[in-house]
């Protein structure tokens, strides 16, 4: 039976360069491809696939929070990330959200089928550069360690910071989300209030420095 793969990559030339690549190799099949987050979570909840290839940095809704998303929803899909962001925040945000493997868009193609099928068999696959960042990350941890954003704000508010730091209004964010106006202001304060921070310029700083957007 081959492996299941659903690509999410926000560059279409990424993405479908992958395709015919990976659709090469006899045990594996691409089922879908999306451009965000969002997309990623209804796609894998209606295509099943075993393994998501996600990229990070996406509008809408990134790839660190659409991996807990799909996790919470579907523990029995893995999710393997492919950027081309190699920094700490990216990387552990990414396997504390329950990623099972994390790869740079500078590895080969081979190294790419090697973290599928590695993944596919339960387990995890770091490539060599962001081995050295995890092994840092847990030397550096200490009880008196600053609380991440993923334990300040919960996940909808997360979701509304990043929206509001890509410059989504009220409106159209309740849209998006599904949700009412009034709620959609509720949260904005919450978030205010958690992070101390009371204007939309400063919680779009904060959003770029925590890796929630990038704005490119």
């Amino acid at each position: 039976m081959k492996i299941k793969v659903l690509l999410v990559d926000d560059h279409k030339i990424v993405s479908d360069s992958l395709v015919p690549l990976l659709n090469s190799q006899p045990d594996i099949e691409v089922v879908g491809q999306a451009s965000n987050g969002r997309k990623a979570v209804e796609l894998t909840q209606e295509l099943n696939p075993d393994i998501v290839i996600m990229d990070v940095v996406m509008e809408e809704l990134n790839g660190i929070e659409a991996t807990r998303h799909i996790i919470a929803q579907c523990p029995g899909i893995k999710v393997l990330i492919l950027s081309m962001q190699a920094d700490r925040r990216y990387v552990t945000g990414s396997l504390n959200a329950g990623a099972s493997g994390y790869l740079t868009k500078s590895c080969s193609f081979e190294e790419l089928v090697t973290a599928i099928r590695k993944v596919q068999e339960n387990k995890k696959y770091l490539s060599p550069e962001i081995s050295g960042i995890v092994i840092e990350e847990s030397l550096d941890k200490s009880p008196a360690a600053e609380p991440s954003i993923s334990t300040v704000l919960t996940m909808r508010e997360r979701e509304v910071l990043q929206l509001l730091a890509e410059g989504k209004s009220v409106k159209q964010i309740a849209e998006q989300l599904f949700i009412s106006i009034k709620t959609v202001h509720t949260h904005r304060k919450q978030i205010m209030e958690k992070l101390d921070i009371h204007s939309i310029a400063n919680l779009t700083k904060f959003a770029i420095r925590e890796g929630l957007t990038s704005l490119k």
